[in-house]
């Protein structure tokens, strides 16, 4: 169970750092550009609009957060082996999947949220790069808080 908590809290340590990097993507977007010295700016764009960075730093720091915090909580669950590996890596796909999705999808035309066009524009190759691998989350992520919350129960039951 140790060897699973490091690996969480490890990667949702990672999942934080890159949506600290979205929080500069966002800086960045918009004002233009990097201020190096008081307004002095070195001007530049990124992909994306305002709305989709605010997603991606605030969705990227809630999914790394979550995954530190069950991490923190797996000793608490009664939960065999087995279902603790699956629950371990469940939750760590999901918060790169989604961590993935929120960058892509900033940059989609149609912001990954379906294979083909939607109301929010036209699909293009990076809709398929940001979506498909969700797929499996939305089904991974329910089924990994159940095994959690039911761990949880049980262990409350034994005690």
């Amino acid at each position: 169970m140790a060897r699973y908590q490091k690996l969480m809290i490890a990667h949702g340590f990672l999942v934080i750092l890159v949506s600290l990097l979205a929080g500069f993507m966002l800086m960045f977007n918009m004002l233009g550009g990097l201020e190096y010295w008081p307004g002095t700016f070195f001007k530049f764009g990124v992909y994306g609009t305002t709305e989709g960075w605010v997603r991606a730093h605030t969705g990227g720091v809630t999914n790394g957060l979550l995954t530190v915090v069950v991490a923190l909580a797996l000793p608490k669950l009664e939960i065999s082996e087995k279902m603790t590996a699956f629950f371990a890596w469940g939750l760590i796909y999901c918060a790169w999947t989604f961590t993935a999705f929120y960058w892509i999808g900033n940059a989609s035309g149609n912001r990954a949220l379906s294979m083909g066009d939607n109301v929010f524009g036209s699909a293009d190759w990076l809709s398929l790069i940001g979506f498909v691998p969700g797929i499996p989350s939305i089904f991974i992520g329910p089924v990994v808080l159940y095994i959690g919350a039911r761990g949880a129960f049980r262990a409350m039951k034994n005690d």
